[in-house]
């Protein structure tokens, strides 16, 4: 499982705006192969930061699966005129203790 974090700087005073583009947002991502979940949570400090977390079957179910697809365009056409800056985006993998 690849876990895929982005943070979304928002231009203050369009986090109303943000959350509302987000209902319709996520059902996209949602619907990609691969995909098993999306959780937003908000900065207690920085009010207008959010973080989105989603998980991955794969790295190319995020890259390829959803990036490349249509899905994505729409994504960033639903979001995009809320950001203040374009999201910070890594993928994280789980480590392997030894037993």
């Amino acid at each position: 499982m690849i876990t895929e974090t982005a943070y979304m700087t928002i231009r203050v005073g369009h986090e109303a705006e943000f959350e509302a583009a987000l209902i319709r947002a996520r059902t996209l991502v949602e619907q990609t192969p691969g995909c098993l979940g999306l959780t937003v949570q908000r900065g207690v400090e920085r009010p207008s930061v959010y973080l989105v977390t989603i998980g991955w079957e794969s790295l190319d179910d995020h890259l390829v699966g959803f990036r490349e697809s249509d899905r994505f365009g729409q994504w960033r056409a639903l979001l995009g005129p809320t950001f203040a800056e374009p999201p910070s985006v890594e993928h994280w993998g789980p480590v392997e203790f030894p037993a």
